[in-house]
């Protein structure tokens, strides 16, 4: 789960502090409260419904994660992450249609290594935290090849 810079010298918002709390390893489950709360607040983020869908799916949610990553990527075509996490949703639901969200990844990771690497980070991020998702397992191989 990758985290938007920081715009502000302001007290750190609830985005900002459930990032936080989640990158010191809280459990997802303890942080999709603040992610419902998040996205309600500001229902046209992609950051919030994309980080949504990825605590969903780490918490076996995945007809939930649906919702959120369609939503995500409605609201952010270009966001590589919630391409990968709807693929992820789509595959634990049996949903079609995933290879031409990997294939937009592949493009997307082609031609801005920078982005690619903070993907990497996040599927080897998702693979710890729920260690033998077969999911994430063919993402990450598609993705590689």
């Amino acid at each position: 789960m990758t985290s938007p810079e920081a715009t502000t010298e302001e007290a750190p918002s609830l985005f900002d502090q459930a990032m936080e709390r989640y990158q010191q390893g809280s459990a997802p489950a303890e942080l999709i409260d603040s992610f419902l709360a998040i996205t309600e607040q500001a229902p046209g983020q992609s950051a919030g419904w994309t980080c949504l869908a990825w605590l969903q799916l780490l918490d076996d949610q995945p007809q939930a994660a649906l919702r959120s990553a369609k939503t995500a990527v409605r609201l952010n075509p270009q966001d590589p992450q919630a391409r990968i996490n709807l693929s992820l949703a789509m595959l634990e639901t049996g949903a079609k249609g995933v290879r031409e969200h990997i294939e937009i990844v592949q493009r997307v990771m082609t031609m801005a290594p920078e982005m690619a690497e903070e993907l990497q980070e996040s599927i080897a991020d998702g693979l710890q935290r729920k260690p033998g998702w077969k999911a994430m397992g063919k993402v990450k191989a598609w993705l590689a090849a």
